[in-house]
């Protein structure tokens, strides 16, 4: 039942999955209805408290998505990923890049020349340098930075932290 304290989205999908299920009612299950029957299904990210973020996330993502961190490059789990789907925010569950815009960009971190979801950016001055941070636009979640250094069709390379991601074959 851990898996349930995550993101509205996937518990929603969970109970969709098991109400269609035939079968026994399970203890899971009672805990799935009593979640989308109170309303709580959609969870308001943005209002989450660092004591829930740390017990949603590892260290390392908590570091790298909340504190705005980053990641040794080619470390991460999908810098060098090469299957079809769609990369979500890991605090989250929102769908933010897809693998069609994924490329090779040489920086050790996963790179897009395009967002296929809800990302935002404001202007990052850490470290004496100005930046454009992207962050998932549901939560607010640190993803990476944006330079205008990408190959065609958009010229911008999305540089991600693996870390901020999670990965699903679905399209």
């Amino acid at each position: 039942m851990a898996g349930l304290g995550g993101a509205g989205r996937r518990v929603a999908h969970v109970c969709g999955r098991l109400w269609g299920r035939a079968g026994g009612v399970t203890r899971r299950s009672l805990v799935c209805s009593a979640v989308c029957a109170s309303g709580n299904a959609k969870k308001d990210f943005k209002k989450m408290t660092p004591e829930e973020w740390k017990k949603h996330l590892t260290p390392q993502q908590y570091y790298v998505t909340r504190e705005a961190g980053t990641e040794p490059a080619f470390t991460g789990e999908f810098y060098d990923h090469h299957e079809k789907g769609m990369y979500l925010c890991v605090c989250c569950g929102s769908e933010l890049f897809s693998s069609e815009a994924k490329y090779d960009s040489g920086s050790g971190w996963p790179s897009f020349h395009s967002a296929a979801g809800k990302v935002s950016t404001h202007t990052d001055r850490s470290f004496l340098m100005v930046r454009t941070e992207v962050l998932c636009g549901e939560c607010n979640a640190h993803l990476g930075h944006v330079f205008p250094d990408g190959p065609e069709p958009t010229g911008l390379r999305y540089c991600i932290n693996s870390l901020s991601l999670k990965f699903s074959h679905k399209m």
